[in-house]
């Protein structure tokens, strides 16, 4: 109960830069999201009637889910510097995978005779693509863009090691400061909000799924 207290004492005087780290990992989610989605979501629409290149993009994306972390962040620093840059480019690509995938699968598991169907009504492939086959393959996209919203909200973390800014700046102070007053309190108080974050991103997302999928569909 007393760690609690020093818990809840220690954010509110530190309210300012609770905000700002706050603000700096929601914005790293929305950026990473935005773009990972539209070019995961692109290369799934471009490759998957080709096996050969469908599989590769797929390996591609893998790749980069086995490089360590932290590593994935630093490797970039050379190129672009430190800050933002390395930080967004590292979580772009840890992105990409659970998206890409859930396009492509999104996308093969429609039924044929919708598309007979719909192209039988005279529709041109892309609106075919636009009015049938992305808004029946939705659901299935949208699940793999929550999965990558909550690796982003959970390695954006580590932003913090490459001058990156976000909550995990509260989780490196702390470890930094072991065991010096008010260290727990600040990795504590860093985890919890990455938590939070996660939480109200994913409430998000389910609301965008409620208002952007019929219910026939769902």
């Amino acid at each position: 109960m007393d760690f609690l207290l020093r818990l809840i004492d220690f954010a509110l005087s530190r309210q300012e830069q609770v905000l700002e780290g706050l603000a700096q990992h929601t914005w790293y989610v929305i950026t990473v999201l935005v773009t990972a989605g539209f070019f995961a979501i692109v290369a799934g629409v471009v490759t998957r009637r080709s096996t050969v290149a469908k599989e590769l993009a797929l390996a591609i994306a893998s790749v980069f889910l086995t490089i360590p972390a932290l590593a994935l962040f630093v490797i970039f620093i050379p190129l672009v510097g430190l800050g933002f840059a390395p930080s967004f480019i590292a979580l772009f690509l840890y992105s990409l995978l659970p998206i890409l995938r859930n396009t492509i699968t999104g996308l093969d598991g429609i039924d044929p005779g919708i598309l007979d169907a719909a192209k039988g009504m005279g529709l041109s492939p892309i609106q075919v693509l636009i009015k049938v086959e992305l808004p029946l393959a939705w659901p299935v996209i949208l699940a793999g863009i929550r999965v990558s919203s909550m690796l982003t909200v959970g390695i954006a973390s580590l932003a913090t090691l490459v001058a990156g800014g976000g909550l995990g700046d509260f989780i490196k102070s702390g470890l930094a400061r072991l065991p010096l007053p008010n260290s727990l309190e600040s990795i504590w108080l860093g985890t919890l909000l990455c938590l939070v974050l996660a939480l109200v991103i994913d409430v998000v997302l389910q609301a965008l799924r409620a208002a952007t999928i019929s219910k026939g569909i769902r």
